[in-house]
């Protein structure tokens, strides 16, 4: 699944984890160090409305700390290990991390963009109007919105055209080494489903979950300190009172309950999906093996199997029930939630519209991030069984035990 694509992928993998970690760390503790080393003027901490956001030092010098880090990272392995799809797996995820990195920084944009927006639209529908508004100041910002928002979407289609792609070479790297050994592999069940299906299965559904998980790794950069920073304007929840940094402290504890939740009431799904995979197969096989032999496919051993897949269709309805129940309930909470706690806030008037705005925008964004695996779990449970199945099949070529689940599903 992965060597096909990616160069002695364990120490691969191994090497992003260690030179994330070195280049995150020499970003936190000597970016403004190396910035006026660069040349870059880095001494504007204020918020950038506009597009202007997307040229200034700030975002010129992080871009190219970024780019020059994975060069370097590239130009090693290249020489280290050289690799027929060296250049896709590689600088490929490289631009598309950055693709990632790009559209959580459209996000900051737009959340810098709400507070005066929102300030000027409260000025307006003020009865007393003590700030006077003009309808050319709401247009400027209206407009201000459409170009962030022109620049979002042209970004986009460029990285969906480039991460189809990307997507189908690594599905090309997985069929050409399966196929190459096709011989060993070709009395496997499902053989050619597992080639031509879960292939193209797997390598999609990595490709995604790997960007929403960078995505919500790099929001956490993005907005937890904007978040830190907007708790000054709040000192008191509900229930518990006044906390330190009440607004971190509550997304925090909300979202690993959230997680811990989701993990509980949806720990026998991944094994059900599998199952069902194996079920549908084995019906599929019978139904083609009666397209060339009149003795196969017989209505009693197709009642049979179907019977089979109905078991666990239902089972697995059962127990997506549930989970669908649980995982439904908090995620409607979920959008109240920012707004219940502020409560007290709101009743006294501590806060403008606009920050409430710039607040609760900023705590979804983090709500999202912490709570990937809630928002991800039916795409990770199919990931998985995909995964078992791939794995089965890596297993007979490397002449290996087979899992637990593949006899019981045999026998």
């Amino acid at each position: 699944m992965f060597k096909s694509f990616f160069p002695k992928p364990k120490l691969f993998f191994l090497s992003v984890l260690a030179w994330s970690i070195i280049c995150v760390g020499c970003w936190f503790l000597f970016n403004e160090n190396i910035g006026k080393f660069l040349g870059f003027d880095l001494s504007n901490k204020e918020p950038v409305i506009g597009l202007g956001h997307f040229y200034s030092q700030t975002f010129l010098f992080f871009t190219s700390y970024y780019f020059s880090s994975i060069i370097i990272f590239a130009l090693f392995w290249f020489r280290y290990s050289p690799h027929k799809w060296q250049n896709w797996s590689i600088l490929g995820s490289g631009f598309i991390m950055f693709s990632t990195y790009f559209s959580v920084q459209v996000s900051v944009a737009i959340n810098n963009w709400r507070r005066p927006f929102f300030d000027a639209v409260q000025n307006a529908l003020s009865p007393e109007k003590k700030i006077p508004v003009s309808a050319e100041q709401l247009y400027d910002l209206i407009l201000i919105f459409t170009e962030i928002a022109l620049l979002a979407t042209v970004v986009y289609v460029i990285t969906r055209f480039f991460v189809s792609h990307y997507v189908f070479r690594w599905r090309t790297a997985m069929n050409d080494y399966y196929t190459s050994h096709w011989q060993k592999l070709r009395n496997v069940e499902g053989a050619s489903q597992r080639i031509q299906e879960d292939t193209m299965i797997f390598a999609k559904i990595t490709e995604s979950l790997g960007v929403s998980i960078v995505d919500s790794v790099m929001t956490l950069f993005a907005f937890l300190p904007l978040l830190w920073g907007l708790s000054v304007h709040v000192t008191t929840l509900p229930l518990v009172g006044e906390i330190p940094a009440p607004l971190f402290t509550a997304i925090i504890f909300w979202s690993l309950f959230g997680t811990v939740l989701m993990i509980v009431v949806g720990i026998k799904l991944p094994g059900l999906e599998f199952k069902n995979q194996r079920v549908e197969a084995a019906y599929r096989k019978e139904l083609v093996y009666g397209e060339d032999h009149e003795n196969r496919a017989d209505p009693l051993t197709l009642k049979e199997l179907f019977s089979n897949l109905r078991k666990n269709y239902f089972k697995l309805y059962f127990h997506y029930l549930y989970f669908n129940v649980v995982r439904g309930l908090y995620l409607q909470a979920n959008g109240v939630f920012a707004y219940f706690i502020l409560i007290p806030t709101i009743v006294i008037g501590k806060i403008t519209f606009g920050i409430l705005q710039q607040i609760t925008n900023a705590f979804s964004q983090v709500s999202s991030s912490f709570q990937y695996l809630i928002y991800s779990w039916p795409t990770i449970v199919e990931l998985l069984s995909v995964h078992k199945r791939l794995k089965a099949f890596e297993s007979t070529l490397n002449d290996e035990e087979l899992s637990e689940i593949e006899h019981e599903i045999n026998t």
